[in-house]
């Protein structure tokens, strides 16, 4: 196992130190997991490709909800939402 040490800057970035990113490339993206105080990094170019189009989605319906939550919704009919969803 291999660890180093980060700061938060007043931006909140972390730049991942250069001893642990041998095989990370500008672009990637990563899955970020907050868990019990945790936070888990995984390059999603490592993840299945369901399992990464799953997060996307989960990810968009998280924002939708964000939305709806904050009233910004549009009433549509049936095909118009189906002409929407299909163009996707």
């Amino acid at each position: 196992m291999e660890y180093a040490i980060a700061k938060v800057s007043t931006k909140g970035q972390i730049v991942i130190p250069n001893a642990l990113r041998s095989n990370i490339q500008t672009g990637d993206e990563f899955l970020m997991i907050k868990d019990n105080g945790r936070i888990i990094l995984k390059n999603m170019k490592n993840l299945a490709s369901d399992l990464r189009n799953d997060f996307v989605f989960a990810e968009k319906v998280e924002k939708a909800w964000q939305e709806y939550d904050k009233g910004k919704f549009e009433n549509k009919s049936k095909d118009d939402f189906l002409k929407e969803l299909r163009a996707c």
